[in-house]
């Protein structure tokens, strides 16, 4: 069974141009039904997993949003240590929590990581106020410095978000400020280029006309300034977008990116388990509702053929740089590793040199890695997309 679980909170103070995660607003939360709720998904979950001698004990704990940071630490509390009492805790547990950069929120960072909380992953998306204000952000650069600072003090791990590739954004521009990134002694760093998703605010900009997206060309050009520049202060890339210093990456990422089980509470959550898919109805008040009428939070749950487990396996973890080993990948699924790509796609790209393969294990290259969404659309065998 699962050995990572995320926990969904999906209040925000402001809903930002560019996301399209499941986050709202709201005018106030009732905390003491929101722990009732997630308390009872919680429990949902472990049954599934049947007596205690089957459950594993968990490794990874991620709080995300939304705005996590807005939950009372109380509140943190109280659902780890239940999920202590369901599971059990590994040794050196890796508990994650999302915050924002904000005087307000910065002043329950104490409490939160008295709560539990050993990591922490900050969105200060920019380190210029100009740019943090057309990004849609409530805090300014000064206050994401001093609620870094305190994050650094407080928790044993900080991470920190920043969008890059923005519109007419300049090589000197980027390397100035990711330069003063690297400068700011954190393990791990989430560097995004912005994409312009569907349904957002800045999809309409774009669309009536607003401002244009950086080109293709100029956004491959500041991702390959962003790999050397990285690995060069210590912190190289172990997925297309995240840097760490050896040992210090995601734990719990890694658990979606290296396909293994995790289980996924809260409003719009999914989860994987067994072979089997969950999906947490999305809305919070709907949530909220399903859980009181059956006591779990799921909208949907089914059952993914081994073709389609293998297309998500490959999709994930091709985006890491360790790549993914075939042989391993057919063995759990019980399928031939021939059978998992497109032979000929492979052999074309690898020409190309936008992959590599060691034995049974392939990935994609530095030079590959801006163009992966193209990739995985050829390697992925269409057998497996279609099963």
């Amino acid at each position: 069974m699962a050995r990572a679980l995320y926990i969904h909170w999906p209040f925000c103070a402001k809903k930002c141009p560019y996301c399209d995660f499941n986050s709202h607003v709201r005018d106030s939360v009732d905390v003491e039904s929101w722990k009732k709720a997630l308390i009872a998904d919680m429990h949902a979950e472990a049954q599934v997993a049947g007596d205690d001698a089957d459950r594993e004990t968990l490794t990874s704990i991620f709080f995300g949003g939304g705005t996590p940071s807005l939950m009372p630490p109380h509140l943190v509390e109280t659902l780890l240590n239940e999920a202590e009492q369901l599971w059990g805790f590994d040794e050196g547990i890796e508990i994650t929590l999302e915050a924002n950069p904000s005087s307000v929120e910065a002043a329950n960072f104490a409490g939160i990581a008295q709560a539990g909380v050993n990591r922490v992953s900050l969105g200060v998306q920019s380190l210029e106020d100009e740019t943090l204000r057309w990004l849609g952000r409530l805090h300014g650069a000064d206050e994401a410095l001093a609620a870094l600072e305190i994050a650094q003090a407080k928790f044993k791990r900080v991470n920190f978000d920043v969008i890059y590739a923005l519109p007419d954004q300049t090589i000197d521009q980027w390397e100035a400020q990711l330069s003063r990134a690297l400068g700011l002694g954190t393990s791990h760093l989430s560097l995004y280029q912005l994409t312009i998703e569907p349904g957002t605010r800045f999809a309409t900009d774009v669309r009536r006309g607003l401002f244009a997206p950086l080109d293709d060309d100029e956004a491959a050009e500041l991702f390959a300034i962003t790999q050397a520049k990285t690995a060069a202060h210590g912190l190289p890339s172990y997925e297309i977008s995240n840097h760490a210093r050896i040992g210090e990456e995601s734990r719990h990422n890694l658990t979606y990116w290296r396909y293994q089980d995790y289980l996924g509470i809260g409003p719009g959550a999914h989860g994987r388990r067994g072979g089997f898919a969950t999906t947490r109805h999305k809305k919070p008040e709907n949530y909220l509702k399903a859980v009181s009428a059956r006591a779990h939070g799921i909208a949907e749950q089914r059952s993914l053929s081994k073709g389609e487990q293998a297309s998500e396996a490959l999709l994930m973890g091709l985006r890491l740089v360790e790549g993914i080993d075939l042989g391993d990948l057919g063995g759990r699924l019980g399928i031939d590793a021939g059978a998992l790509i497109n032979a000929e796609k492979r052999d074309h790209l690898s020409s190309l040199g936008l992959l590599w393969t060691e034995k049974t294990r392939i990935g994609v290259t530095g030079k590959g890695l801006p163009l992966l969404d193209a990739i995985l659309g050829e390697l992925v065998a269409e057998e497996l997309v279609l099963s």
